[in-house]
């Protein structure tokens, strides 16, 4: 992980978190600014847009992948 993220500021926790709240949830990305700032984590949320742009494609690919498939066959019962 800390290769993906070499040469940048932040820790590579710190980066990944902020594109998973971005991608997982529907926050706004000054929504992220805010919660980073309670943690005591000061970072625009341009900072943030740019690693989402950068990181979010692939995360948005772990995060479908993880989603359940759909066209899944189930049988319904029913009882009497």
């Amino acid at each position: 992980m800390s290769s993906t993220y070499k040469g940048f500021r932040f820790p590579g926790e710190v980066i990944s978190h902020c594109v998973w709240l971005y991608h997982r949830f529907t926050l706004s990305l000054r929504e992220i600014e805010l919660l980073m700032a309670e943690r005591g984590i000061e970072v625009t949320f341009e900072t943030i847009r740019t690693w989402c742009a950068r990181f979010g494609p692939e995360y948005a690919r772990q995060l479908r992948r993880r989603q359940p498939q759909s066209g899944g066959h189930c049988q319904v019962v029913e009882i009497a």
